[in-house]
């Protein structure tokens, strides 16, 4: 039971550490706005997609749009690496604004339907950035890996809550104002995303990746995102197993109608009864991801999330009740969303930093393409083997892949997992706490204990500058030339022979027992000479400093 609570304490200190967090609280209020626009949006423009031609209309214009996404998404989605993050999401919330108002103008003015479709297309593709730009930035405000899973909570339940939110306000707007005013509507939401946004702190130079090196230019630097998946076994997984659900959720778009109406007998309520089940399941997922932050097995978490996902419709495909649909269903939400964000958790503190927003693209096309898929191959299969024998087969996909993928996800989680008194014992170093949470963990991952007995010589002045250590418990003397001075832990020491290139301009050792972490020279200046924050912090303590290393 203590531990019960230590969790659920633990959990809820995280969240609020969302909200605390100024930067994450503006990042995650500008997502909301921008979630329930774009969902707003996509009704409206439907309806003005059937009033103007009918079912077929509706669809050829969400393929194009859908099309659209995909194929831009992971090049677009570099926009959000090479250029400040919040300046890219201000642009893309303030473009969407300006097309949304201009289509609300056409429409008002009775404009050709094929101008309103075209500009349709333009806000699709101002959309696309947002979101692998706003999951990369999400990652460099965090301070915590809980901190990170709890941002992710929050953001999966503003999306949850748009999903319903916007399409209801808009369908009530189209009912009372009309359609001019219901796209009116979805400008002021990106509006508000882009107050939100504009209100985000300047954020610090991506920081170095010493394993990829950002490619210069040309076809390239586009495809960064694909060659960072290629070669990180992690998100060629993840990755693939997120297609593979879109593919299935594509399918269930299809199946759940045929469902409620042949093999139920529910009718069309029927069919707003399931997806308002799946919706339950999706606010109980957050706050049954809530409570598992900190828990160290996302990767585990995703892969149960994937069988949640496919197990009802199969149990549903082998005993065709209403009373099994109506248990079981709320699991397809709840399985949602764990996969959302333990998925995207893992993608934030897996791919590489300099190319972050870029995997998120390719994230993106993947959804997109497998939506695409599912709603292809959903009647395909009900025409060869039926409506029962389609869920069986399609709820089936999910498990069985988890079950083959088990051992990989496991083996990410143990890779995932760095002691949180290592990452405590870097942000005692005042300039390292500027550093993003990806670099933190790279970090935590190389440090290396070193053990010390009082009187312990842990380096001499002139010896060779090859490591930054941090001291954990203990204290340790340093020997100046204007005398000794003692430092208790926590503390830190060897920076100045680092950043400087020189040999070691004191003497240090230990004044007690102690033990120390330490850093390799390159990881160390991989890491904070690729943060300009970290870096300037570095060089005022070393300024600091070093005067009295150097006096006598």
């Amino acid at each position: 039971m203590s531990a019960l609570r230590s969790r659920v304490r633990e959990s809820t200190e995280a969240l609020a550490g969302v909200f605390a967090n100024p930067g994450l609280r503006r990042l995650e209020l500008g997502f909301a706005g921008s979630s329930i626009g774009s969902y707003a949006y996509s009704i409206t423009l439907a309806v003005y997609a059937y009033e103007d031609g009918g079912a077929t209309a509706v669809g050829i214009v969400f393929a194009a749009r859908m099309g659209l996404s995909a194929v831009i998404a992971p090049f677009a989605a570099g926009l959000g690496d090479r250029y400040p993050r919040r300046a890219v999401l201000l642009a893309s919330d303030l473009g969407r604004t300006a097309v949304v108002i201009a289509i609300a103008v056409a429409v008002s003015a009775n404009s050709s339907s094929l101008l309103v479709y075209g500009l349709a297309l333009v806000l699709t593709a101002l959309g696309t950035v947002f979101r692998p730009t706003e999951a990369a930035l999400l990652a460099h405000l965090a301070r915590s890996p809980a901190e990170l899973t709890a941002a992710n909570v929050a953001s999966s339940t503003f999306d949850s809550v748009a999903s319903f939110v916007g399409p209801a306000i808009s369908g009530g707007v189209i009912a009372i104002w009309g359609m001019t005013a219901a796209f009116a509507f979805t400008a002021g939401t990106f509006l508000w995303s882009a107050s939100n946004v504009a209100q985000l702190p300047p954020e610090p130079d991506a920081a170095a990746d010493d394993e990829e090196e950002e490619p210069e230019g040309g076809l390239a630097e586009l495809a960064a995102g694909f060659v960072a998946v290629g070669r990180e076994p992690r998100l060629r997984l993840l990755i693939g197993l997120w297609g593979a659900q879109c593919v299935v959720s594509g399918a269930l778009g299809v199946l759940i109608v045929a469902t409620a109406l042949t093999e139920l007998k529910i009718g069309t309520a029927g069919v707003g009864l399931l997806e308002a089940l799946s919706g339950v399941g999706s606010i109980l997922g957050a706050a049954l991801m809530l409570g598992l932050v900190g828990r160290g097995k996302l990767a585990t978490d995703f892969g149960l999330g994937l069988v949640l996902w496919g197990a009802p419709l199969a149990l549903v495909g082998i005993a065709p009740l209403a009373a099994v649909a109506f248990v079981v269903w709320p699991f397809i939400g709840l399985g949602n969303t764990m996969v959302d964000i333990a998925g995207i958790t893992l993608l934030q503190r897996s791919a590489p930093e300099n190319v972050i927003a870029r995997v998120f693209g390719v994230l993106e096309a993947s959804t997109v393409g497998g939506f695409a898929a599912g709603f292809l191959i959903a009647p395909a299969l009900i025409g060869a083997i039926g409506i029962r024998g389609a869920l069986i087969v399609v709820g089936a996909v999910l498990p069985v892949l988890t079950v083959i993928s088990w051992a990989r996800l496991s083996q990410i989680d143990e890779g995932a997992r760095v002691p949180e008194e290592r990452l405590a014992a870097l942000r005692t170093v005042p300039f390292l706490r500027a550093l993003p949470l990806h670099t933190m963990e790279y970090l935590a991952e190389r440090l290396e204990p070193v053990d010390l007995a009082a009187g312990d010589y842990l380096f001499r002045a002139g010896d060779s500058g090859d490591r930054f250590y941090i001291l954990e418990t203990g204290s340790v003397a340093i020997e100046l030339p204007e005398g000794e001075k003692v430092e208790q832990a926590p503390a830190y020491v060897g920076e100045i022979a680092i950043l400087r290139d020189v040999p070691r301009t004191a003497s240090v050792r230990a004044a007690s027992d102690s033990v120390l972490l330490a850093l390799e020279r390159h990881d160390f200046l991989t890491a904070v000479g690729g943060h300009a924050r970290s870096r300037a912090g570095a060089e005022e303590v070393v300024g600091s400093r070093l005067p009295a290393a150097t006096t006598g």
